[in-house]
């Protein structure tokens, strides 16, 4: 798009370029190709592009991939792009601020990419919401104002280096790729730009608590020139932690490395448990296929022989109607990284199901003395891993809290956008949940359309 063609679409629009909203359009035809090439487009993508303005990114995506969706702030362009687009059927806009953006539908499309020139006046508030985990995104392209970037990737004993840097260091590896000069946007901005590649971090860290790793960081960065111990808990003896990370007594927030972070976070994590397994030697309940008790037998023999035993899941709803959701820990040794129940387990032996579901949700969740309702029974099958399951509902209340080894991410879900990630891409959960959401939507008609 040039600089002509920009200034008579916006004339079109009846738009001025904002300052309040950080508008500042990209007119440099070959500078858009190339960052739209950095996505590395396959044909069943779906692309997310946030402040697409007049659609000079856009356009270089078109016939390219299965589904657009752009995100415009500005309810002119927001007109302008539904009717530039009109004849795409894969391209839909949405009008509304990217701060403020329910991202979770995003969930039910299999690979989700993130688009954006970023305005200046909110790139951290959007980065934050889009990024933050669990996010929905295999990869992201971004544009924003060069000494945002610049404190995006900062390292330790720097200025640029703070809360920032470790929320989207602990959650993403990102590389700048390409500086852009003042001189491709109307209006001209101050400074230069810088364009991002982010993916998400594997498992190049160790398991730890990503809230309290938050929390810390949050506190640390406080009052940055203070050493930190005076600005962490109170309850956290610093020279015993700092002794054993091997960190000095006097050091400052700005000293940490994210891996140091990431270690004080699983020291005085008061819930961590060791990265020991699963409890392979626990005794469970041996039952027939009529799920009468024939015997007992180890956890690791049980799932080694194939052996019909017993478990529950339960499903945590709030005040809302939605349903917390866990992301299986990658420790796990079923169904690692996958999405299920709120919290599961095996009925131990000499134990009954309500008794297990209310454990289990006291040691999953956080959840104590909570009543449970049964919604519904299913048979051991292969999908249940020849378990007998009972599915169980509960109101949680208070705050969720669940261990790090156990639980990589959870998140609240409505009924209906749950019920369409399930349709669309069943790979992303356990098999288990997926006979258990089978049975919560014969028990519960009418409760899955768009509220």
């Amino acid at each position: 798009m040039t600089a002509t063609e920009l200034t008579a679409i916006l004339a079109e629009a009846d738009v001025v370029p904002s300052k309040r909203l950080g508008q500042n359009f990209l007119v440099d035809e070959n500078t858009a190709k190339w960052i739209v090439e950095q996505l590395n487009l396959e044909p069943d993508d779906t692309v997310v592009e946030v402040g697409p303005g007049t659609g000079a990114l856009t356009e270089h995506l078109i016939g390219r991939v299965a589904k657009i969706i752009l995100v415009e702030y500005d309810r002119r362009l927001a007109e302008y792009l539904t009717k530039r687009f009109a004849d795409r059927p894969e391209v839909t806009v949405i009008n509304h601020d990217a701060v403020r953006l329910d991202i979770r539908p995003f969930f039910a499309h299999k690979k989700v990419k993130l688009l954006g020139n970023l305005p200046y006046s909110a790139g951290g508030a959007i980065l934050r919401n889009f990024l933050k985990g669990p996010s929905p995104f295999v990869r992201a392209v971004l544009m924003l104002q060069k000494e945002m970037i610049d404190r995006i990737l900062a390292g330790p004993r720097c200025k640029d280096y703070g809360v920032l840097t470790l929320r989207m260091q602990c959650e993403w590896q990102g590389e700048p790729v390409k500086v852009v000069p003042p001189s491709c946007f109307i209006p001209r901005p101050l400074i230069d730009s810088t364009v991002m590649t982010l993916e998400p971090r594997q498992a190049e860290l160790p398991i730890h608590d990503r809230r309290l790793f938050d929390e810390l960081v949050r506190r640390g960065f406080a009052q940055r020139r203070k050493q930190l111990r005076k600005n962490l808990p109170a309850d956290i003896d610093w020279g015993v932690v700092s002794e054993k990370l091997e960190l000095l007594p006097t050091a400052r927030a700005e000293e940490l490395s994210l891996e140091d972070w990431v270690a004080l976070t699983r020291e005085v994590d008061p819930f961590f448990e060791k990265e020991e397994g699963q409890g392979d030697d626990e005794m469970l309940a041996v039952v027939d296929e009529n799920d009468v008790v024939v015997g007992s037998e180890r956890r690791d023999v049980i799932h080694r022989d194939g052996l019909t035993h017993r478990a529950v899941h339960i499903f945590a709803l709030n005040q809302k109607g939605e349903i917390f959701l866990q992301k299986r820990s990658r420790l796990k040794d079923k169904c690692p990284g996958l999405w299920d129940s709120s919290a599961a387990g095996h009925v131990d032996a000499g134990e009954e199901y309500e008794a297990c579901a209310v454990r289990e949700l006291e040691e999953e969740l956080g959840l104590a003395d909570h009543e449970v309702k049964e919604v519904g029974k299913l048979g051991a099958h292969a999908n249940t891993g020849w378990e007998h399951v009972r599915l169980y509902a509960t109101l949680a209340q208070g705050k969720v809290r669940f261990p790090c080894v156990e639980i990589e991410y959870g998140e609240w879900f409505t009924m209906p956008q749950i019920d369409e990630w399930v349709q669309a891409v069943p790979e992303d959960f356990a098999p288990g949940f997926l006979s258990c959401w089978k049975l919560w939507k014969e028990v519960n008609p009418g409760r899955f359309e768009d509220e």
